[in-house]
């Protein structure tokens, strides 16, 4: 089993032209809720996770990542991952400390080979949740970020070098190749996945839901609220979990999901999973 530092995938933070727009789909319509903020930044938090928020809403001119966030178990395991990146030559935006933000907590910002803003923490205090009843098609937790990436192969290098990510899978297209490495930091089946893309930017967000049952209420409601559907209901190969996704107002795909596979660390090299055909409409 591999050492890790890193346990789990925290929070996404979003800039977005339409922030009063967006806030009302993904409260209102998606389900998550608005618990901190001020005019123009918004921590939005899933109703079943002790995390303080899975979601940052910041009111900006441009469209983009503003930061991904990870956890780590202790304070001396995140002033080991900073000296170690420091170490490696990877620029550190934040050296270890205080956060500033919902739940506070220790931790430091680095930027990754292509920019991104990176968030390693621990200690941040635990958010007061509930067990998703039921029914209930709400988000419980954010699932994985899919992130474009203009050179996949060496930002896949990247987070398995210094923050010891394993592949579990890989997307093939039958003309152009690989196109999707989906990655993982725990026992779940991705936590992050990249994309092949021009750009660095956001392909997606997935959010899981409490089961098959809710996730297909969710989807239901979705629709009959008039979210533009992109693809599904349906299954992934890499992963075996279901989707759903949607169109946000932001034109970014998010993504509902439930049921995410769990690797064996030791069944050998990740397979080549082709990518399957859309459904007939």
């Amino acid at each position: 089993m591999t050492n890790r530092l890193i346990t789990h995938l925290r929070h996404v933070d979003l800039a977005v032209p339409d922030h009063a727009k967006q806030l009302d789909f993904y409260t209102n319509t998606w389900g998550l809720k608005a618990e901190n903020g001020e005019d123009g930044l918004t921590f939005l938090a899933a109703e079943g996770s002790p995390e303080q928020y899975v979601v940052r809403l910041r009111r900006s001119t441009n469209k983009r990542i503003d930061l991904i966030a990870f956890g780590a178990a202790n304070t001396a395991d995140v002033d080991t991952l900073a000296g170690q990146l420091a170490g490696d030559g990877v620029q550190l935006i934040t050296e270890p400390g205080t956060l500033q933000t919902p739940g506070a907590g220790y931790g430091f910002r680095f930027f990754d080979n292509e920019g991104r803003t990176i968030e390693i923490s621990s200690d941040v205090a635990v958010r007061q949740h509930r067990k998703i009843e039921e029914g209930e098609s709400v988000p419980v937790r954010l699932s994985h970020v899919v992130i474009n990436s203009a050179d996949p192969e060496a930002t896949r290098g990247f987070y398995e070098k210094h923050l010891t990510f394993a592949l579990s899978d890989t997307l093939m297209h039958p003309h152009m190749g690989q196109m999707m490495w989906f990655m993982r930091i725990n026992a779940r089946h991705h936590s992050l996945a990249i994309a092949r893309c021009p750009h660095p930017s956001l392909h997606h967000a997935s959010f899981e839901l409490r089961g098959i049952d809710e996730y297909m209420r969710g989807t239901g409601r979705l629709l009959r609220a008039g979210v533009e559907k992109l693809w599904g209901p349906g299954r992934h190969r890499a992963g075996n979990n279901t989707f759903s996704y949607f169109l946000s107002p932001s034109g970014n795909p998010m993504e509902s999901t439930t049921e995410p596979g769990q690797p064996d660390e030791d069944t050998g090299p990740p397979p080549a999973t082709d990518i399957p055909p859309p459904a007939p409409a």
